[in-house]
Parts: C-alpha cells; sequence; structure tokens
C-alpha cells in the first residue's frame, strides 16, 4: 500500500470514528434525564413539598427520606385552627413547633396550612357562652387574632400560607357558590377578604393561596377563578391558587389539567399543588373518602401500578410545561403507608397513592416522575 493511500485510509478511519462518536453523544441526549431524587430532578423546575406528622418526624428512615427528596414541606394537621388553639386563648404550639424547628434546621422551607376552615376549627370561634352564634364583627376579632398569632410566631419559616380552605361549593346546581359553612352562614364571603387582609398584615411578605380540591372541574374551576378573580380587583391580597391534587388514575384527563392550570394562571402568578396524591380508586377523588364502597379489597395489581405510573406522568408533564405558573408540587404525606388515604380505619379501602411503598421504596410511579 503506497504512503498516500495509507493518509487516505488514516483519515478515513478518523471520520468514522468521530461520525460514531457524534452518535453516541446524541442518542445519548434523547435517553430520558433521571436523577436519583425529586428535589434535584425538579430543581429547574419547581420545588417539591410533602405534609409531615410527628410519626414521620419521630422515624429516622423516613426523616432520611424527606431530607433527600423534598425541598419543601407542610404540617399535614397540627398548624390547623383546631389543633393550635382548641380552646380560646389556650394555644398549643408543641407539634407545630417541631415541624418548624426541624424545617429551619434542616434549612427546608414550611408550607403553611391552613388559618381558616370549615374542618378542625373549634366550635367557640363561632359561638358565645350560651351558645348562639357570634355576630360577625365578634367573628372577624377572634379569627385576627387567631391568624396574627400564628402567622407571627412563624413568620421567619414559613414562605407561603394556604389561607381560606375549601370554601366553594360541591353543589354543582347551587345559586350560591359558597359553601354554607358556620363562617359563611354568619359572615357571607367577607370572612374569606378579611382573612386575607389579616394575613397580609401579620406578615406582608408571605404568599397568600387560596386551597381547594376537585380544582380541575370545570364547574367548580370556574366559581374559583370567579371568586378570586373579583376579590383580586377590590384590592383583596389573594398571591396564588393551590390546586390540592387528590386525583385518581383517572381523573383529572390531561385536557381537564390543562385548562386548569391555564385558567387560573390568567388570575394569579403562583400555583401550587398543595396536596398531590392520585389513588387506585376510581371511585373518588378529592375530599370523598368513601368507607364502604365493594366487597373486595383493593390491591395494587401489575394493572393499577402501570395505570398509577401513566397518571403521574402526565401530570408532571403538564406541570414542566406549565413551569412559569407551578412554583411548587407538594405530596400529601410521605409514603404510602402513611397517606391519609391509606391509613387503616375499619374497612377503608386502600389506594395506594404516592410515589413511595410500604417499605419507604421507590414505585413505578416514581420512577416516571424522575424520568423525562
Amino acid at each position: 500500500m503506497t504512503n498516500k493511500r495509507m493518509k487516505v485510509m488514516k483519515k478515513l478511519f478518523k471520520t468514522v470514528c468521530c461520525l460514531g462518536m457524534l452518535a453516541a453523544v446524541i442518542g445519548c441526549s434523547q435517553e430520558p434525564k433521571k436523577t436519583d431524587n425529586l428535589k434535584d430532578a425538579y430543581a429547574d423546575y419547581f420545588t417539591i413539598g410533602c405534609a409531615l406528622n410527628m410519626a414521620n418526624l419521630n422515624s429516622p428512615e423516613q426523616v432520611s427520606l424527606i431530607t433527600t427528596h423534598f425541598n419543601s414541606i407542610t404540617a399535614e394537621n397540627d398548624m390547623k385552627p383546631q389543633p393550635t388553639q382548641p380552646v380560646e386563648g389556650e394555644w398549643n404550639w408543641e407539634n407545630a413547633d417541631k415541624i418548624a424547628n426541624f424545617a429551619r434546621e434542616n434549612k427546608i422551607a414550611l408550607r403553611g396550612h391552613c388559618l381558616v376552615w370549615h374542618n378542625q376549627t373549634a366550635d367557640w370561634m363561632y359561638h358565645d357562652e350560651n351558645g348562639e352564634l357570634v355576630s360577625k364583627e365578634v367573628l372577624f376579632e377572634r379569627m385576627r387574632e387567631h391568624i396574627h398569632t400564628i402567622v407571627n410566631r412563624y413568620k421567619d419559616v414559613v414562605y407561603a400560607w394556604d389561607v381560606v380552605n375549601e370554601a366553594i361549593t360541591d353543589n354543582q346546581d347551587a345559586e350560591v357558590p359558597y359553601r354554607q359553612s358556620t363562617y359563611y352562614k354568619i359572615a357571607g364571603d367577607e370572612f374569606i377578604k378579611k382573612a386575607f387582609e389579616y394575613a397580609h398584615e401579620a406578615d406582608p411578605k408571605a404568599l397568600l393561596f387560596y386551597n381547594d380540591y376537585n380544582e380541575t372541574n370545570p364547574a367548580k374551576r370556574d366559581r374559583i377563578y370567579n371568586m378570586v378573580k373579583s376579590m383580586k380587583e377590590e384590592g383583596i391580597p389573594i398571591h396564588g391558587i393551590g390546586m390540592q391534587g387528590h386525583y385518581n388514575i383517572s381523573s383529572p384527563t390531561e385536557d381537564e389539567f390543562r385548562k386548569a392550570i391555564e385558567l387560573y394562571s390568567q388570575v394569579v402568578d403562583n400555583i401550587h399543588i398543595t396536596e398531590l396524591d392520585v389513588r387506585i380508586n376510581t371511585g373518588e377523588q378529592g375530599g370523598q373518602l368513601n368507607v364502604e364502597q365493594t366487597d373486595k379489597e383493593l390491591e395494587m395489581t401489575t394493572e393499577a401500578d402501570a395505570a398509577q405510573a401513566a397518571q403521574y406522568d402526565m401530570l408532571f408533564r403538564v406541570m414542566r410545561d406549565h413551569k412559569n405558573a407551578i412554583r411548587n408540587v407538594t405530596f400529601w404525606n410521605v409514603y404510602d403507608g402513611d397517606s391519609w388515604l391509606d391509613r387503616r380505619h375499619g374497612n377503608r379501602q386502600r389506594n395506594y397513592p404516592l410515589l413511595f411503598d410500604d417499605n419507604l421504596q421507590p414505585k413505578s410511579s416514581f420512577n416516571k416522575v424522575v424520568s423525562f
């Protein structure tokens, strides 16, 4: 072989090698991105949170899982009205303080939940010593004292509050869009406005959210949007909408989920998915908790596992598409065995709604969520 021919062959060999390396690089770039933890996987999108309780904090294994995967937390129950002030003027800070201190020590952001809710609020808030409903002026005075006290206590660590929770009715035929709660019976929708005003007085830097479930249902979605839009036009400091996200493997559809996010983002700059879980029970979602639905126990079959993974995949794909509106995604609890849906009370069916199983191991849904 002549020297000239050898030079040509060497150049050809180098070219083939370079093309092969380029193809390999291109092929690798097309592989789904995957990281081993949630917060790093979504560092360029939104913060990832979970709801905590004392059982979580008392387990070193669960604490390790929390600090590995989450950079935002929410007190599941311990900052709600009744747990913090069961009797007027008598405050119970023990568990709430533990959660706040956990957030401070681990440099994890803390969402406050919640200031005003028709559930888990002690009867003294609404009634006088004779058992009669108080005037709205008395109600507002009590609300202001409660809100100012708790918001001021945690303003160094809480970056956002669910100020009013679940004030819109689920009755699509109701002429009045509001839930007929005791708050509403005393003060109409003014209690919502006052709650936001009081929270903003207490901490002008905190992000303030209206929070609700079944928020992708078109009728309820529109009512939430209309309420927030109207109140913001009055100057009420509502900074965001909390979409609770208690879904199941077949609902919401992608179209329903997208439309809700797109509508809400027209009226607020911040959307948080505040209580995310995806139950395998298709007979309920949102706030529904039917104790007896069928005679059989729901099991996490291969089919159910695949359906749940597909639903989580869709939800996170849509949320990534709307990263300029979605600022936080919080799971409601840490793992299946600790979920509010799966704590065994009576003969409640299991739902297996989260990304980690009873043994704190990642499920198929986890792999879908972190691979994109």
